[in-house]
């Protein structure tokens, strides 16, 4: 809260509403239903993040909009414009680059505004696309009070693209009451839920499947992991625009599950957690994987590679199939090198990525906006 006698009415604005960014926002929620805020959500229907944004007591007001910025944007600005008037909120917080596109184009800095890209825009675009997001990023800033990065690798890369704006950094975070070490029976319980045999090496990839996870390279990959390890398993978690042609080029050992409720059985039942993607933020596969005690091995990305403790050596240079298949075989042929790593994983991320701790840092983040903008200090006074 701040100084004024009611509750802070926090909005966030939200597309997409699957996978990692729906997964930070339903814990921003939590945190701040239970530290006394108002927040209310708005999004898209569909998905998980309204319904389980509900089930949490939060208001949720349908935003239809799409994924991609296009014609849709100034219908999307007025329909958000209606919602907005009517709940009056005293913060926005600008969710993923859709968002933010949308959002600042309608507050224009009125209302305190917090941004966090969860990925910078210009990272997934190319040619003329790239160069208008960047643009749009560069000058958006005017209407941002804070732009809120995941891990200090993103953070520098708003700097190094001259992005002038108050960037500061906190990080994700695991949630570290459900996301768990698991003993030798609770793994071999899971992998006889699911269907792994006990001496099967299996490697486990979590995420929406498309080119930024880069699912394209570990594919390209098992055919040199298969080479040494006969046995070993390959499954994806999850689903996306890529799924298709790589369940095409899929052989054997590589299997595809679909998208997932709870991802912790995978998790448990994992030799090797893999991700390895060609740029991120602070991904929570890889936080969960290490709250669950398990080894990772990733692509060379700094904002991935930030969360892990140093001297880890599961880093694979990017778009490096052999490489990627080298740290893949070597953790899944020695297990004890694998328990090695996780546990390191564990230790690090209870110090360093605690979910509880990067949802207390926003809530001083809001207050110092709030108190800075004329907005603010008015409804404080």
């Amino acid at each position: 809260m701040t100084g004024s006698s009611q509750p802070l009415r926090v909005a966030h604005i939200c597309q997409p509403t699957e996978y990692g960014v729906p997964t930070v926002v339903l814990d921003q929620l939590a945190d701040q239903v239970a530290a006394g805020l108002r927040p209310m959500l708005f999004c898209p229907s569909g998905g998980t993040l309204a319904e389980r944004a509900e089930q949490l007591g939060v208001p949720v007001r349908v935003w239809s909009a799409t994924r991609e910025p296009g014609v849709s944007v100034p219908a999307e600005t007025r329909a958000l414009g209606r919602l907005l008037r009517a709940d009056r909120p005293d913060l926005v917080h600008l969710q993923s680059a859709k968002a933010g596109l949308v959002g600042r184009l309608l507050v224009r800095g009125r209302i305190p505004t917090v941004y966090q890209p969860h990925a910078w825009s210009f990272h997934a675009a190319r040619g003329l696309m790239h160069t208008a997001a960047l643009r749009w990023e560069r000058q958006a800033t005017r209407w941002t009070d804070r732009i809120v990065c995941a891990s200090a690798a993103e953070a520098a890369e708003g700097r190094a693209a001259r992005i002038s704006g108050r960037l500061v950094v906190v990080n994700n975070g695991a949630d570290l009451t459900r996301f768990t070490p698991q003993d030798a029976a609770a793994r071999r319980a899971a992998r006889e839920r699911l269907g792994v045999a006990d001496d099967v090496p299996l490697a486990v990839c979590v995420g929406r499947i498309c080119p930024q996870k880069a699912q394209d390279v570990l594919v390209a990959a098992w055919p040199g992991v298969r080479q040494s390890l006969r046995d070993a398993r390959c499954v994806f978690v999850g689903e996306g625009s890529d799924e298709v042609a790589l369940r095409a080029r899929a052989t054997d050992g590589l299997d595809f599950v679909g998208k997932v409720a709870d991802p912790r059985d995978w998790y448990a039942a994992a030799d090797v957690v893999v991700l390895p993607s060609r740029y991120e933020t602070n991904p929570l596969a890889v936080l969960e994987a290490m709250a669950s005690a398990r080894c990772v091995v990733v692509s060379d990305v700094p904002s991935v590679c930030e969360p892990l403790p140093g001297g880890s050596t599961a880093i694979a240079p990017v778009d490096d199939p052999d490489a990627l298949a080298g740290a893949l075989v070597a953790r899944l042929r020695d297990r004890e090198l694998a328990a090695r790593e996780g546990a390191a994983n564990l230790a690090h991320v209870r110090e360093r990525h605690d979910v509880a701790r990067s949802a207390a840092a926003l809530r001083g983040l809001y207050a110092e906006i709030t108190e800075e903008h004329p907005r603010g200090r008015r409804r404080t006074s």
